[in-house]
């Protein structure tokens, strides 16, 4: 059977009395390699455990977790690809209409904080049953954090789910050492050693050793400095070579979070990359419109793991980790060789990328043995002096890539960071990747111009960008081509006031850049980002950090981005004039909106004095209306 079994049906139909692992997913079944449920169940089967899947659960009985009945060794609980709170709720906290890892296109498959509701209610039916939880959700949540949807800070997702152990990470490692650890008939409470992990004791027994001790549950709840002391032990802690545990308690329980996995080699990856996957969604979905979260991936290629880039308002270092790991040439040019077989290809390979796609190598020589510094970043607010900068392995790989009969085009969309392609001496891969990587448009994410704002980001600042779009405009020119950059940029990210907004809107209007959408800062839980929004602290200084937290505020930032759209013009006037820069209104070349009419003023208190000779001459005209109706 191709996909793996979905029913009880096809469970009886291989021989199986019942199925070793079921893993518990709240997308929909899509056996592809970029979905982490996917890989995770792939990879079982292929060390030989039977595996079932149940995607997308109705939580509101228990008959489809009935479905398979108990499993010989346990559950595998994950949201999906993303964080279901995530997946249902825009920034300003309003229900999504679609859910593009559903059949459909279809919302409301999946509860809210699904990890935790299909975690109880496994319990409840099983309670003798090991439970896994892993994915972004659980991953993420794994200490106390704060969660922006309830607005205050929850413990652990392991307390809420009442699941044993945490896979936190990419996880195959993980899942192959739990599985057969199970198998020989080892009780889940006993693997309190496996790496990438987290599991709950009862604090009296715990036995004093080498770890990092977090400020408690309770006391990141009092305090939001020791919140921020938190967040920062734990991102300094997640580096496979010199990571130690880190501990917090929680009332009388305390929760272990043992140093991560080591990232997979070389060898690794290229075998979770080749095993066989059927590419797409289940054909159970195909009369409800397909998945439509495939269309996105169904011909790129994941080539390599990790971003040492670590922007803070991103989950990847806390999830995915640092370290950079690249699938061999031979590998990636098998699965493009595999891709021109599938009947629907055209000939266009749609990416070639990852969390960052032009990242080949280790930030620097010394990681493998020292691990990546925990107190500085590798290219931010400037790349590192030891930063080792070389496109020439992925510049081959694209080379040899075009040249497999049946690729028409190689597109990269994953994004590219361009302060390190700025680093790099040799021009080719600029030239070549302006010449035949680009589909029209390049996104790029330079998010803000403000210096202080790109400090809070963790991002390089402007003239990075500016040195780049220059490069890419004279070189576009040159090869007589018409494409564009598109960059990404943020509003009310912590670190942006009102004027700094206005900064970033006179640089649009300067480098005469429309952005079409603009991404307001969501908080999502594990973010060193989020822990400025939710503590109005940066966590490595313990300083103050400016947050934009009413919705005026927020809405008048975004609207400066879009100074040029006429629906914001109002807005925009208001918050020029509340940043004290109404010099910025009028027709001038140097201003940004021409105001048609003046912005309301509020009226004083009281209402405006009568005008008591208008009111008399009034009085006069309508003397002796009502007589001659």
């Amino acid at each position: 059977m191709p996909f793996l079994p979905i029913t009880k049906e096809e469970i009886q139909s291989l021989g199986w009395e019942c199925p070793d692992f079921i893993i518990v997913t709240g997308d929909a079944y899509v056996d592809h390699s970029t979905f982490g449920p996917a890989i995770i169940s792939r990879v079982l089967e292929a060390k030989g455990f039977r595996v079932a899947v149940l995607a997308q659960p109705d939580w509101r009985t228990e008959k489809d977790f009935t479905r398979f009945g108990k499993p010989r060794l346990g559950f595998m609980v994950s949201a999906g690809n993303i964080d279901s709170m995530v997946a249902h709720y825009t920034v300003a906290r309003r229900r999504r209409e679609a859910d593009a890892y559903s059949p459909g296109n279809r919302a409301g498959l999946r509860p809210d904080r699904a990890v935790t509701v299909y975690s109880r209610l496994i319990r409840k039916l099983y309670p003798d049953s090991p439970i896994i939880i892993g994915g972004l959700e659980a991953s993420l949540r794994r200490f106390a954090h704060y969660d922006y949807w309830a607005d205050k800070v929850l413990p652990s997702i392991l307390l809420d789910s009442q699941a044993d152990l945490i896979s936190y990470g990419m996880g195959e490692k993980q899942a192959v050492e739990i599985a057969r650890r199970l198998d020989s008939g080892e009780n889940i409470s006993e693997m309190t050693d496996i790496r990438g992990t987290c599991y709950l004791i009862p604090a009296a027994r715990y036995q004093p050793g080498p770890a990092v001790d977090c400020p408690s549950y309770e006391q990141v709840c009092a305090s939001k400095k020791e919140y921020a002391v938190s967040c920062r032990k734990q991102q300094m802690e997640q580096d496979a070579v010199r990571g130690k545990k880190v501990i917090q308690k929680h009332g009388k329980l305390l929760l272990v979070q043992n140093p991560p996995m080591p990232p997979l080699s070389q060898q690794e990856l290229d075998w979770v990359y080749e095993l066989p996957y059927m590419r797409t969604y289940h054909p159970c979905y195909e009369p409800m419109g397909g998945v439509p979260a495939i269309r996105e991936v169904e011909f790129s290629i994941t080539h390599n793991r990790g971003c040492f880039g670590a922007c803070n308002f991103c989950s990847i270092s806390f999830h995915q980790g640092r370290a950079i790991t690249a699938r061999s040439e031979e590998s990636i040019l098998r699965e493009v060789r595999l891709l021109t077989k599938q009947p629907n290809f055209k000939g266009y390979i749609h990416d070639v990328g990852g969390p960052t796609a032009n990242f080949r190598l280790p930030s620097c020589k010394k990681q493998q043995t020292q691990g990546l510094c925990p107190d500085r970043k590798c290219l931010a607010p400037k790349p590192c002096p030891a930063l080792q900068v070389s496109h020439s392995d992925y510049l081959e790989l694209l080379r040899k890539i075009r040249a497999v009969p049946g690729v028409k085009k190689v597109f990269i969309r994953s994004g590219i960071r361009y302060d390190y392609l700025l680093e790099d001496k040799n021009p080719d891969f600029l030239r070549e990747l302006v010449e035949y990587h680009v589909s029209g448009q390049l996104r790029v994410a330079p998010e803000h111009c403000a210096a202080g704002v790109l400090d809070c980001m963790g991002k390089p600042h402007i003239e990075a960008y500016v040195e780049f779009q220059r490069r890419f405009a004279q070189l576009t020119r040159r090869l007589g081509k018409e494409q564009y950059l598109v960059p990404y940029l943020m509003s009310s990210h912590p670190g942006s006031t009102l004027k700094d907004a206005v900064e970033l809107a006179l640089f649009l209007k300067r480098e005469h850049l429309h952005p079409d959408q603009v991404q307001d800062f969501y908080p999502t839980p594990g973010t060193i980002s989020t822990c400025m929004f939710y503590t109005g602290l940066d966590p490595y200084t313990l300083k103050e950090v400016y947050v934009p937290r009413t919705n005026r505020e927020k809405a008048q930032q975004r609207a400066l981005l879009q100074y040029y759209d006429p629906k914001k013009k109002e807005q925009v006037v208001q918050a020029l004039i509340d940043a004290g820069r109404p010099d910025l209104i009028g027709g001038g070349t140097h201003q940004l909106v021409n105001a048609a009419r003046p912005p309301k003023t509020p009226k004083p208190r009281g209402g405006r004095k009568p005008d008591v000779r208008r009111e008399k001459r009034r009085r006069q005209q309508n003397k002796g209306k009502g007589k001659e109706q």
